[in-house]
């Protein structure tokens, strides 16, 4: 029930506070574990979101946009959020990536959900999350880290900002994930090949004809 009142963006400021040291430094040598093209952008849904897809463009951007004051995200009625990503496939969540800034309209307590497409606010409220995780006010972009047994066959995300630090709207500027996608085919590539090892196999259709010869090798 989004009135869509279009609260006011000034008052929060846009700075980036570099602080003379730059933190890419601290995340770049992970970044091969962002999890950014499995995500089904068209099929996120954020509820209360003041702005149509702001929700989705928050999660759209880059890594190299993680510190752009525009898009963001900001709660409409009150200072709650409830956002649904899909992935294209399965994935392994190790880490939640945000940034919100210094005031009192950070995000403070997350409850995650996985693997469901139907909660409301009403049901993410009464259910058990999967984990719920409290970030700080920081205009640096914070890396939460998930406990990964719980994460291991993710195939969506619900995210319930549940509260904030006082303010009566939640913002947020970037939102991103770490960890693993997994392929449908869990055999790796190596594996197909060394069963091409037969000459009379050398046709340009592979894993068809091979199929028979899966059950063996294993012992290698």
């Amino acid at each position: 029930m989004s009135h869509h009142n279009h609260h006011d963006h000034s008052g929060h400021s846009h700075d980036h506070h570099d602080h003379g040291h730059d933190h890419s430094d601290e995340t770049e040598p992970a970044l091969q574990t962002l999890i950014y093209q499995p995500i089904e952008f068209d099929g996120i849904r954020t509820l209360n979101e003041t702005s149509p897809n702001s929700g989705a463009k928050v999660v759209q951007k880059t890594w190299a946009q993680r510190l752009d004051a525009e898009p963001f995200l900001v709660s409409d009625a009150d200072e709650q959020l409830l956002m649904f990503v899909p992935f294209a496939g399965a994935i392994k969540l190790h880490s939640i990536l945000i940034r919100s800034s210094t005031d009192n309209s950070a995000p403070q307590t997350l409850k995650v959900f996985i693997n469901k497409d139907d909660l409301d606010f009403s049901a993410a409220s009464d259910q058990t999350p999967t984990q719920t995780v409290t970030f700080s006010q920081t205009n640096d972009v914070q890396e939460v880290p998930v406990k990964r047994t719980l994460f291991n066959n993710v195939y969506s995300l619900s995210l319930f900002f549940e509260d904030n630090y006082g303010d009566d709207v939640t913002r947020v500027y970037y939102l991103g994930f770490k960890g693993e996608f997994m392929r449908l085919n869990r055999e790796p590539v190596e594996f197909l090949y060394e069963k091409a090892a037969n000459p009379a196999d050398h046709t340009p259709i592979v894993g068809v004809s091979n199929m028979g010869a899966q059950g063996s090798g294993h012992g290698m």
